[in-house]
């Protein structure tokens, strides 16, 4: 059951570490997956599935790992290889960063579990998938002026409002890099500015949400397996969360290198296109096939 369940877990790490930074629901590709490779950790169906809940969360953190080594240069703001002027200009940069996340972290505190209980259906991901999907084509297809080319130029109304976007992706199937690369782009950023700043947006954003599902498993836990599971996971968990964590890490820093460099040359249609394909693919399954 290890091996079975470490490979599972390799996959759906590089599913998350790919999903999670392109513009195309790292949500509604893990609902699929975990169709077809369920997670059994343990003889308890109710155990399996909130271990899947926080697996899904912990593997994020593995995504968010990259962009810290990734950009640690840039993001640091008392790096000694920058001069004064770099410094403050970071620091002002991380400014902007906290400023847009404060709608979705507010929205998402007050309304996580409501989101999770109601929204969180193959109905909703299918839509929202289909939706962004052809806002990404509209988006293309349209005539809008790039003011933005880099982040000085990157006022604080702007971060704001490139915020208000991401709390959308509060809702499932609509993922975070996409809403808030359509958004920036829309509110005058370049493309490379608005995939740079998504991937910030990140840092506090899945670290606050992880950290508060996180928090809300271990008092559950407690509760419900009092001296079963001393420190919350069993070994084969414990080994399974690990191994999505580093294969999301890895894959993660690949694909956002690859991502800008794609930009730079390429437009978002095809994020679009596979995003309609892919609602159409969720409907589908769980609207019929699922149910023959």
């Amino acid at each position: 059951m290890v091996i079975i369940e470490t490979l599972k877990s390799i996959l759906m790490g590089i599913v998350q570490g790919i999903t999670e930074w392109l513009p195309i629901s790292s949500t509604g590709h893990m609902l699929l997956l975990n169709e077809f490779i369920h997670m059994t950790v343990s003889p308890d169906s109710v155990r399996n599935q909130e271990f899947f809940d926080v697996y899904k969360v912990f593997i994020q953190l593995g995504s968010i790992l990259a962009v810290l080594v990734l950009y640690f240069h840039k993001l640091n703001p008392i790096s000694p290889k920058k001069t004064a002027e770099e410094k403050k200009e970071t620091l002002f940069l991380w400014l902007k960063v906290l400023i847009a996340s404060v709608p979705a972290g507010v929205i998402g505190v007050l309304f996580d579990d409501q989101i999770d209980g109601v929204l969180s259906t193959p109905y909703v991901i299918s839509a929202t998938l289909i939706l962004y999907g052809f806002m990404f084509l509209w988006l293309e297809n349209s005539k809008h002026k790039t003011k933005i080319e880099n982040f000085s130029q990157l006022n604080y109304k702007t971060a704001f409002w490139i915020g208000v976007c991401q709390m959308l992706a509060l809702i499932p199937g609509t993922s975070r890099s996409g809403a808030t690369i359509l958004g920036a782009v829309f509110l005058g950023c370049s493309r490379y500015v608005s995939a740079e700043f998504s991937f910030f947006m990140a840092i506090p954003a899945m670290f606050g949400g992880s950290a508060i599902k996180l928090l809300k498993f271990a008092l559950d836990s407690s509760e419900n397996y009092a001296g079963e599971y001393p420190l919350l996971f069993s070994g084969t968990e414990w080994l399974v969360l690990l191994t999505g964590f580093v294969v999301a890490f890895i894959v993660s820093i690949l694909v956002i290198r690859f991502l800008l460099s794609y930009i730079k040359k390429h437009d978002f249609k095809v994020f679009g296109y596979y995003r309609i394909a892919l609602g159409l693919l969720v409907l589908v399954y769980f609207g019929f096939i699922s149910r023959m």
